[in-house]
């Protein structure tokens, strides 16, 4: 039985996807991290390893920026996953403009990006500005 990935798999394939379809290059480790709130870089090393091993990223070559998403979730669980995918990166933004910091303007951007890619587009709410 082919195995699917959970939520927290999920978000982190979603955000590679977008990032990539956005930039045109896969994101750094660090980048990730800051976007999806993980609290090390060891910790984003290990879900990517994690994904790896199960098919559904990959890695061009043993440099920087050349992840890959190759699987794809089921079709069965896509929407609910894109629903909870977009709640979850909207929810991001908001905590991360609630900081008020400069240094989230771009993991804001790459979050924004990644929402229009993924076919939800900025809210009012949303927007960079």
């Amino acid at each position: 039985m082919e195995q699917r990935p959970t939520k927290k798999q999920r978000e982190l394939l979603s955000f590679i996807d977008g990032f990539i379809k956005g930039n045109g290059y896969g994101p750094s480790y660090r980048e990730i991290m800051r976007a999806l709130d993980y609290k090390s870089v060891s910790t984003v090393a290990t879900h990517v390893n994690g994904l790896i091993a199960r098919g559904w990223l990959a890695k061009k070559d043993n440099s920087a920026r050349t992840l890959e998403v190759v699987g794809e979730t089921s079709p069965s669980g896509a929407a609910a996953a894109s629903s909870s995918t977009e709640q979850e990166i909207r929810r991001k933004i908001e905590e991360l403009r609630g900081q008020n910091n400069d240094e989230h303007a771009a993991a804001i951007a790459a979050l924004l990006t990644t929402l229009d890619l993924l076919g939800y587009g900025p809210r009012d709410d949303t927007t960079l500005a």
